[in-house]
Formats: C-alpha cells, sequence, structure tokens
C-alpha cells in the first residue's frame, strides 16, 4: 500500500496517513478531506431567478427548463489535478441548498454554521442572499409547507411526539440506483427515445396524451442540460490547456476536454469515459433535488468490467492507471457533504455522509457469479482511500468464494467499518416476493444503508422512521403521551386492569395499526404532492419505464414503485414486552401498577428492581425462544399492518425495512424509561440489533435470534457486530467471520456489518477527540469519524458489546 505521513492541518495539528496510489490523488484525497464543508447558495440564486423569470405552466416543461438552466449557468469547477471532474456545489464541500422543496431560515443557516460536530460554514453573502432573496420569493411556495398545509391533527401529533418522522418534508423521493443503459445509450439516444415516444403518442384514444407529451418535453430539456454541462467542462479544460506549458500535463487535459465532449452525449467508448460518464449522471441527479439518498452506480464491477477487459487487452490501460481513476472516482464522492436539514431536524443531522452505496460481487443476469478481477481492483481502492464515501458492500451469494468474502475482512478488520455485507440470494428472493422479475431482481441490490431495490427500474422511497417503542409507551398510558400529557393515540385500556399479556399485546396491536393508518395517510398525500408540483425529469430518463409510459418518476413511471416505513428499536420493545411478561404476568414479582411507577419516575428510588429487570429478564439477541418469539410476534404485526397497502402510484406498494440510521438516538430522546431498565431519553437498540449489551452469549446466539425474524418479508434489516481488533488479527479469527457470515446467511439473514475496535480506544477518543481525528466507526448502515458524532451516539456506540469470539 502506498502510504505516506504527513502533517494534516486539522486544528490540533497531528499527523494522519496520506493515502492514494500516485502522488495525484493523494494531492487531491488531501485536499478533500481539508476542504471546508459549507453551504454554497448559488443553486438557491439561479433557481430562484429562474422560477421570478419564468411562468411556464406546464409544472414538468418548467422543471426541465430548470434543470438545463442550472447546467447552462452553475459554476465549473475544475482542479488540474483531477481526472473524473464535476461538483455539485460551486467547489469541493459546496453543497447547495434547494428552496423549493424546503427554505432554510436565517436561524437554521446560523445553526448550522455555528454548531460545533459536523457543521457547514456560511459565509455572510450567503446570509444576504437568503435573507433579501431566497427566503421572501419562497415562503409559502415550499413542498414542506404544502405538505404539512395538508396534514391533519392526527398526523401533526403523532409527528411531533415521536412516533415516527417523514423524510419527503424535507427531501425529495430518490433513493433509487442506476443499472447498465448508460454504458449502452449516450445522451443523444436518450433524447431520439424521448422523440420517438412523442411522436407515437396517440391523442385521439389516450386523454392524457397531453400530459405524457409535457413529461417528456421536460425530460428532453433536462437531457440537453446535461450535455451542456459536460461541454462547458470541456471548453474550459482547452483553456486550461491553452495556458499549459508542460507538454504531458497540456496533453492531459486535452485528452479530458475529449471525454467531456464525448460523453455523456454519446455512450461511453473506453473505461475512463465511463466513469467520467457516470458522474455527469450523477451530479445531474443530485443537482436536480436533493434525493434521499443519493443516487449511486450500483453493480460498479459489473458495469466496468468491460470496459476495463476491454482497454487492458488493447493496451490503452494498465491495472495501475485503472487505480488511479477509481481512486479519483472516490474523492469525487467525498467531495459531496449531504445537503443539510432544516429546523429540528437540523439539530439531529449528525453526518455529512450522503448514503452513495455502491455494490460489489453478487450476481449476474444468469445467477452466475457477478465477481471478477475489477472486483478486487475496487477493494483495493476501498482499503488504500481509506474514506467515509462512497459506502461500499459486498454481496455474498452461495456462488461466493471464501476468497472474496475473506478479502472484504482484511479491510473491515483495520477498523474503517466498509465494505458491509450483503446476502446477494435473500436479497433477491426479497425483490421476487414484491413481484420483481428474475433478471430485474438479480440485476438489483441494495442502496442507502440496506434498502434493496430493482436498480434501474424502481422508486423504492424511504418515507421515515417508525418509533416501535414509543407505540408501546402510548399504550401503556392508555393512548396517552406522558412525556407532553397529550391523547395523540386510541384508547386501549387501563394496563392496570389487563388479566394476561396477549390484553397487552391485543391493545398494543391496536395502537400500532392506528399510528401506521395515520403515517400511511400521510404518506398517499405527499406522494401526490410530489408527483403534482415537483417532477425530477432527470432522473426519470434513467428509470425505466418512464419514458415509455411518459410518466415522471414521482408519479409512477418506474416499472416498480415502493414505499418504505423503517421500523426503529426491535431490541428495545421485545425486550420490554419479554420484562412485563416474565415479571408481571407470570412470575408476579411486580404488579403492573409498581412497575408503571417505576417508568414514571424513571426507577429514581428503584434501583435495585431496574437491575433486576436490565439483568434477570430473558433478552433478544442470545438465542432464546421466549424473549425471540416476542420479537417475531412484533415484527410479524408490524410487517402485516404495512406490506401490500397500495400507493397512488400504479402498482406501487407500501413494504418495511428495519433500520434507524442515527433516529434510535432521536427516538430514545422521546420515550420515557421502558420496561427492561433503560432510563429515560437515553438511545434505543439501533437496527435489529440486540439492546447495547444485552447480547451476552456471543455473535452466534446474536444471528440466531436475528435470524428468527423473516427478513425476506423486509426490504432490508440492519445487523451490527462488534469485534475487538486482537480477535480478526489472525488468520483464524478471519475463517471465523467468514463462517458467521456464511452461517447467517445460510438463515436468510439480510446484512451484516462489524466495528473492529474496543471500548476502551472509543472511550480515550471521546476524552482526546485531537488525537484520534481519523479514527472510523460503522455508526448505522454508514461509516464514520466517531468525533463528529454527538455524545449520545458516541456512547451508544461504546456500550455496544464487543466479541472476542464467535
Amino acid at each position: 500500500m502506498a502510504v505516506k505521513t504527513c502533517a494534516l492541518h486539522f486544528p490540533t495539528g497531528e499527523q494522519y496517513l496520506e493515502r492514494g496510489s500516485t502522488d495525484r490523488v493523494r494531492r487531491l484525497r488531501r485536499k478533500s478531506i481539508e476542504a471546508i464543508e459549507h453551504i454554497s447558495g448559488e443553486r438557491a440564486k439561479l433557481i430562484t431567478e429562474f422560477y421570478k423569470n419564468n411562468r411556464e405552466v406546464s409544472i414538468p416543461i418548467m422543471r426541465g427548463k430548470a434543470i438545463k438552466y442550472l447546467m447552462e449557468k452553475k459554476t465549473v469547477y475544475i482542479d488540474k489535478d483531477e481526472l473524473i471532474v464535476g461538483e455539485r456545489g460551486d467547489k469541493p464541500k459546496g453543497t447547495p441548498t434547494y428552496p423549493e422543496v424546503c427554505c432554510h431560515t436565517l436561524e437554521d443557516l446560523k445553526l448550522l454554521n455555528d454548531r460545533e460536530k459536523v457543521p457547514y460554514k456560511v459565509s455572510e453573502e450567503v446570509f444576504e442572499l437568503y435573507k433579501k432573496e431566497i427566503i421572501p420569493f419562497w415562503k409559502g411556495r415550499t413542498i414542506r409547507e404544502k405538505i404539512y398545509k395538508e396534514m391533519d391533527e392526527a398526523w401533526m401529533s403523532a409527528y411531533k411526539a415521536g412516533v415516527f418522522t417523514e423524510f419527503m418534508e424535507q427531501r425529495a423521493p430518490g433513493h433509487t440506483v442506476l443499472d447498465d443503459k448508460i454504458y449502452r445509450m449516450g445522451m443523444k439516444d436518450f433524447i431520439a427515445k424521448i422523440d420517438d415516444r412523442i411522436n407515437r403518442l396517440d391523442f385521439e384514444k389516450d386523454p392524457i396524451a397531453l400530459d405524457k407529451r409535457e413529461q417528456l418535453v421536460g425530460m428532453k430539456y433536462a437531457a440537453e442540460g446535461i450535455i451542456i454541462y459536460a461541454k462547458r467542462h470541456a471548453a474550459k479544460l482547452r483553456e486550461f490547456a491553452k495556458e499549459e506549458n508542460d507538454p504531458v500535463k497540456k496533453e492531459e487535459l486535452l485528452n479530458l476536454a475529449e471525454i467531456c465532449e464525448w460523453v455523456p452525449e454519446n455512450a461511453p467508448r473506453t473505461f475512463h469515459e465511463a466513469l467520467q460518464y457516470y458522474w455527469f449522471v450523477h451530479l445531474g441527479v443530485i443537482i436536480e433535488l436533493n434525493t434521499w439518498d443519493a443516487f449511486n452506480p450500483g453493480k460498479l464491477d459489473r458495469h466496468l468490467y468491460p470496459f476495463y477487459k476491454k482497454d487492458i487487452e488493447e493496451g490503452k490501460l494498465t491495472k495501475e492507471k485503472a487505480k488511479e481513476l477509481l481512486e479519483c472516482f472516490w474523492i469525487k464522492f467525498n467531495n459531496q457533504p449531504a445537503p443539510p436539514k432544516v429546523g429540528v431536524t437540523a439539530k439531529e443531522s449528525a453526518t455529512y455522509t450522503d448514503f452513495a452505496q455502491i455494490n460489489l460481487g453478487g450476481l449476474n443476469e444468469d445467477g452466475s457469479d457477478a465477481v471478477n478481477e475489477l472486483t478486487y481492483l475496487i477493494l483495493d481502492v476501498i482499503e488504500e482511500m481509506r474514506l467515509l464515501q462512497p459506502s461500499t458492500s459486498i454481496h455474498v451469494s452461495k456462488k461466493s468464494s471464501d476468497k472474496f468474502i475473506k478479502k472484504a475482512l482484511h479491510i473491515i478488520k483495520t477498523g474503517f467499518g466498509q465494505p458491509s455485507v450483503f446476502n446477494a440470494d435473500a436479497v433477491i428472493q426479497e425483490l421476487l416476493r414484491q413481484d420483481k422479475s428474475l433478471v430485474d431482481a438479480r440485476n438489483g441490490g441494495t442502496s442507502g444503508c440496506v434498502e434493496a431495490g430493482a436498480f434501474g427500474k424502481e422508486n423504492y422511497a424511504l418515507t421515515g422512521y417508525f418509533n416501535l417503542v414509543k407505540v408501546l409507551e402510548v399504550t401503556l398510558y392508555n393512548g396517552i403521551d406522558p412525556l407532553s400529557g397529550e391523547k395523540i393515540g386510541v384508547e386501549t385500556g387501563d394496563v392496570n386492569n389487563f388479566k394476561s399479556f396477549e390484553e397487552l399485546m391485543d391493545a398494543f396491536k391496536k395502537q400500532l395499526e392506528y399510528f401506521i393508518n395515520v403515517k400511511i395517510k400521510g404518506n398517499l398525500i405527499i406522494e401526490r404532492i410530489y408527483a403534482r408540483y415537483l417532477p425530477s425529469p432527470f432522473l426519470s430518463i434513467f428509470i425505466d419505464d418512464c419514458i415509455e409510459k411518459g410518466m415522471d418518476y414521482n408519479a409512477g413511471g418506474a416499472r416498480y414503485n415502493s414505499l418504505y416505513i423503517q421500523g426503529v428499536g426491535i431490541g428495545t420493545i421485545t425486550d420490554s414486552l419479554s420484562a412485563i411478561k416474565y415479571h408481571v404476568f407470570e412470575n408476579k414479582r411486580f404488579t403492573m401498577a409498581q412497575l408503571m411507577e417505576m417508568l414514571h419516575k424513571n426507577f429514581n428510588g428503584f434501583e435495585r428492581e431496574r437491575l433486576i429487570l436490565w439483568n434477570k429478564t430473558p433478552k433478544y439477541g442470545n438465542d432464546d425462544d421466549y424473549a425471540d418469539s416476542i420479537m417475531k410476534e412484533i415484527f410479524e404485526s408490524f410487517f402485516s399492518c404495512v406490506d401490500g397497502r397500495a400507493t397512488t402510484k400504479p402498482g406501487g406498494k407500501f413494504r418495511v425495512n428495519m433500520l434507524p440510521t442515527t433516529c434510535h438516538v432521536y427516538f430514545g430522546e422521546v420515550c420515557g424509561a421502558t420496561p427492561d431498565g433503560r432510563f429515560a431519553y437515553e438511545p434505543l437498540s439501533e437496527g435489529i440489533s440486540p439492546v447495547q449489551g444485552c447480547d451476552r452469549n456471543g455473535p452466534t446466539a446474536v444471528i440466531k435470534s436475528a435470524s428468527k425474524m423473516d427478513h425476506l418479508k423486509t426490504g432490508g434489516s440492519l445487523l451490527n457486530v462488534k469485534f475487538t481488533p486482537s480477535f480478526m488479527q489472525t488468520e483464524k479469527g478471519i475463517d471465523a467471520v467468514c463462517g458467521l457470515i456464511k452461517g447467517y446467511f445460510a438463515m436468510d439473514g439480510h446484512h451484516i456489518q462489524f466495528n473492529v475496535i474496543d471500548a476502551e480506544t472509543l472511550k480515550k477518543a471521546k476524552k482526546h477527540p485531537e488525537r484520534y481525528r481519523d479514527l472510523i466507526v460503522r455508526v448505522a448502515g454508514y461509516s464514520d469519524y466517531f468525533c463528529d458524532l454527538n455524545e449520545k451516539l458516541q456512547d451508544e456506540i461504546i456500550k455496544r458489546t464487543e466479541h472476542e469470539t464467535v
């Protein structure tokens, strides 16, 4: 590994490792790490300017013209060292805002600028821009305001109480992945396809032919815009070349200019062109809207391998040059911090990561093993670059070799948290259960944290997190939120009068159904708001069957349409119900009235009783059917309330995922003490992992408990496991973890990821952050700098059980 020590200008000036296979990459990586995350006001200014000066009646055409305008006017930033060009903002780490979705207030901008961790610097110029132009124009016009205006009292009460969150009140639907079509078609081919579809519209027999034409015309404007944007880069590169005296550098600049002249207008011919084409498309999607989660290339090793193989065979490319290009590509992802949130969510937003997940391995369309030479080269790049973005994953099938898994584990053991590990066979089965075709399922994979989808064919938007523990709390208080004293749920009976555990479970299920109905009603309205007011003509170009249907991505143009609700706190609610069943109804150790008093007083004066609940209760994560059967019942109830319900899009269905990102911390802050012995306001369990510190029988017991959930009914579940570094330093340890993965996947587990670090190191990093600025940990479905995490999240990771064996 090409590693070189140098001084990094963090505030403490400590040493860090400068990484990269060439001097060029080391320079670019250093610039990326040292660049300051900031709010770029340019997009907000341009989009406001456009809307002020254009009064197009057709919203789809208006949006298409708006994208083209942005591409014509936005800053073209190029670093002369770069081999892949293009930035979302004005320069690296410049994050644009999207006032048509949600408009930041001056208070939001101040909070983002001033907060100690994960700040976004806001210049005085941007403050003035917002004060004088952006806020006055967008007041009353944003999607967020439209959503809040349409939500009823039941939705607002549950939302404010923390029963659920809503993703799309701040970020647009997206969360989709590209397939291989751009590697076969240039933008001029997409434009020809759009023109052909317009020509085939039947205005005599199709009453919505005009609507379809407007959608298609909007897509055409957007396609023209990205070609213009690329050619502007080509022009700037030629300007650089004209001023360059070094003949080698001049040739490099002219070659890159030629690439930008060719792609994306035309289909790529080389490995370099394929990477640059994808990057222009990526920028187009994330400049158009602030999609949840960032668009990504999906099966990069599969898509790029034909170009890699051909260029190598023809002598146009060496393995070393391919690695350098990929490393430059990695840096481009790292230059794009996630768009910052607004309001209360801005306070909770604790990461710059935008969740672009690159899939490696898995299966080919014909069912054969997809691992190839490029897969291993990309794994080398992941290890070499050690960057937060992009996120990466390996997809393991029954056909995957141990060599492939162990190659990834040797990266994971370094404590970097990447790549995460997915069960390719389970992902395919999940997609088949959702009525995807076998070919589309095999060509699919995962994105964001752990979410499965049909790449290039599906709109699978996440609607928000759902607080299972809060539903139990409201049940225990007969429809009342004990934190506010307000009635937010339905009356399900006084728990002190319940004669059996089954009565409590019935009450919980009624409460669960009520809140799911509230959330789904809201999401149906939100779905139509986006369909009507904020189409995505650029993204629609790349997702089948938007062009053929003449329908926008946000309106149901995709072949498959899914809305996900993400369940949070399965470990905490399982242990809580286990405690009630075991101690109240079966062993009669406490009465329900006594337990409720403990919860009301946050165990103040009841420490002995709390320790009994914490230590003497059957707990999820220990392969104990007593607790695990409760987990299964909760999951099945959640699944039954959600799965298969219709959305407003053609053929659209609601589905469930089991993941929290960092929302288990927020959800914990809105929940009082729980019957498992957890204190009020502490984080809930994360993903489908056991409650922190409550898995006492080792990781094999954890995966056995987790596998009792029917993962194939989900669109993704997240399992975290923490090992001590010493365990994975030996081949015996690597072999054991490889076996653990294969064992879990044989039981249809969806996903597993690892932190390889000890609690003592994390405690030192918390106390002396200046000494551990480059310490990266796995948080939920992403990795982050430990020192950038808020204190509650740091403590939650420290408390996770660390294993010294399987």
